[in-house]
């Protein structure tokens, strides 16, 4: 029985060793991607403007929720929009070395993209990956955030129209709570 309690002990002694180690290491560009993005979590709300102007998007009210899920493991993003039917759904998560976005589109698609701290650490920003499903309406194919202050952040997406039409959104985010 000593003997179980004394491999018990060395057991737990390694694994808290380990674990204070893992700590102290220096964080992944990913993971300092994904702490950034982590503060945005709460209520946003502001206006869209679209290049070239889309009438049923441009001037309207957004709104904008991030918040953490999966035991802090991802991050959910769901935007609104006043008179819009679509509810698009945005998952971004860690993927080894890798700061990844799912988007869920109301085109019926789920591109992904990679995404990159920029080097003052104010703006991460998403490259297009891969996609799974129709692009026959078109696809999110770029997405950037910047946060400008605790209050107060920005995001541009870039939508692919069929032909690779693009149409740049550009969302101007107060929080709400």
């Amino acid at each position: 029985m000593k003997a179980l309690r004394f491999v018990l002990s060395a057991v737990l002694i390694s694994l808290c060793t380990a674990t204070f180690a893992q700590s102290d290491a220096p964080k992944s560009d990913a993971q300092k991607s994904f702490d950034k993005l982590k503060t945005l979590t709460g209520s946003w709300e502001g206006r869209v403007t679209t290049i070239p102007p889309q009438a049923e998007m441009e001037g309207k009210s957004m709104q904008v929720t991030l918040r953490e899920t999966s035991m802090g493991n991802a991050l959910m993003h769901e935007m609104t929009g006043a008179g819009r039917p679509d509810d698009p759904i945005t998952m971004l998560y860690l993927d080894g070395d890798r700061l990844l976005l799912t988007h869920y589109c109301d085109a019926g698609n789920r591109p992904r993209m990679v995404g990159k701290i920029s080097s003052d650490g104010k703006t991460v920003e998403f490259d297009f990956l891969d996609i799974a499903g129709s692009t026959q309406y078109g696809h999110m194919h770029h997405a950037v955030f910047t946060a400008i202050d605790a209050n107060h952040h920005i995001e541009d997406w870039t939508y692919m129209q069929p032909g690779d039409k693009p149409v740049h959104a550009h969302f101007d985010l107060q929080r709400k709570n």
